[in-house]
């Protein structure tokens, strides 16, 4: 299965390949991270928005607390400033890290007991956001992020940040 694979991936004429040192020309890579980064980012931003701030019909920091109790508060400040994080390119696998968590907390506390489907408020959604996320916390936030511009501690060689900072 991987001979097949990797014969397929050599015999594409857009992918530059040097097999000396390695390195594959990533910039479809590089383009599908950032927009997994960016659509993420954007609906955690505008979630963690309406939790904070009571925008787009949210119930605001009070209300998000009467609901979910003292959950509310690093729920809400994990999906705005997580999604932050994502959209510019700045800590991507700590925010995808701590999305994640909220995620299957989200599914655990409250979406788990309804089922799969979202039709009936199951979990369905977060799962898929769930597989948006995996491959960033995976992979890092590619050549198009914030990070690799900062003075930040970097891999030996390379202008990536170290993977946490990534």
């Amino acid at each position: 299965m991987l001979a097949w694979l990797s014969e397929l991936l050599l015999s594409r004429k857009d992918t530059t390949v040097d097999i000396e040192r390695g390195q594959w020309d990533r910039t479809a890579v590089d383009i599908s991270l950032l927009i997994l980064r960016v659509t993420a980012g954007i609906i955690f931003m505008a979630h963690g928005a309406q939790k904070l701030f009571g925008v787009f019909g949210g119930p605001g920091l009070a209300g998000a607390a009467e609901m979910m109790g003292p959950v509310a508060y690093p729920v809400a400040v994990g999906e705005f400033f997580g999604g932050l994080g994502l959209v510019i390119g700045f800590l991507c696998r700590f925010s995808a890290a701590a999305l994640i968590v909220i995620m299957i907390g989200a599914i655990v506390m409250v979406h788990g007991k309804n089922g799969f489907f979202l039709q009936d408020q199951g979990f369905e959604y977060n799962l898929a956001l769930i597989a948006v996320l995996a491959p960033i916390l995976i992979v890092g936030a590619g050549r198009y992020a914030v990070g690799r511009y900062l003075p930040l501690p970097k891999v030996r060689g390379s202008d990536r940040p170290i993977a946490v900072l990534e």
